[in-house]
């Protein structure tokens, strides 16, 4: 990487994080496309596998945050991040055998469905101190399996899918759940990243860049999240708009083979 390229992984990496603090899940998704058309790393196989790397390491962060509040349910987190890491092992190693551009199409999907999650109600009705017990366990593996395998296929966190499969299966309420699903966004990152790494797919550099980038972002992030107030609601359909947009673009660069 020249250091031209290795900065403007750094600025997509702050964009990225600050993206996420001001609206919360979501902005991941627009990693690859910053690796691919901004700092101009050929292999879609190479963006994925840095971007799933550095989720995992913005969740760890988050999590901590979030833990420290005590706002993390750990046994159910644990279970569902366990089950969907090897899933998403198994999902992302589908993905590397795949040609890169009908996985970009892939992953276009995979945006839209993000995007359009983002515009619609949240309710946050549930049991904020849900207890994982014998009863919810299998359905917290299944939804695991599920969540985890789509995460690992398309090298993203997989919150907008963690959090409602969370709901569904516990019955924790919606700010539980966000909390919640940080151990599994870390979990299936670090797992596609890995399984990425040993076939050569991850240039550590640009991840390290991202990092350093996305604290910043987070940093610049929090009095802006502050600051929204009642523009909040509007500030996401924005954002959600913007990652339509962009879903657009990578699926036209990909049916065109550049």
């Amino acid at each position: 990487m020249e250091p031209t390229q290795l900065l403007l992984a750094g600025m997509s990496g702050g964009v990225v994080a600050l993206l996420l603090t001001v609206f919360g899940g979501g902005g991941s998704v627009l990693a690859v496309p910053l690796l691919l058309y901004v700092v101009g790393v050929r292999d879609p196989h190479m963006a994925i596998g840095a971007s799933a790397a550095g989720v995992s390491l913005n969740a760890l962060t988050a999590l901590a945050g979030q833990a420290k509040a005590g706002r993390v349910r750990w046994p159910c987190a644990a279970l569902f991040a366990v089950i969907g890491a090897a899933a998403a092992w198994a999902g992302s190693s589908v993905a590397k055998i795949i040609d890169g551009h009908h996985l970009l199409l892939a992953f276009a999907v995979a945006m839209a469905a993000v995007g359009l999650s983002m515009l619609l109600p949240k309710k946050n009705e549930g049991d904020p101190g849900v207890r994982l017990n014998r009863g919810m366990a299998p359905r917290v593996a299944v939804s695991g399996v599920g969540v985890g395998a789509a995460a690992g296929f398309f090298g993203i966190g997989g919150g907008f899918l963690i959090v409602p499969g969370l709901m569904w299966a516990t019955g924790m309420t919606l700010a539980a759940a966000q909390a919640t699903s940080l151990l599994s966004v870390a979990a299936f990152g670090a797992s596609t990243a890995v399984n990425y790494s040993l076939s050569g797919l991850v240039d550590w550099s640009v991840v390290g860049a991202m990092t350093v980038g996305g604290a910043a972002g987070t940093l610049a992030g929090l009095p802006l999240s502050r600051r929204l107030g009642d523009n909040a609601k509007l500030g996401r359909q924005l954002f959600a708009g913007l990652i339509l947009v962009v879903a657009v673009y990578v699926a036209v660069k990909a049916v065109a083979g550049g």
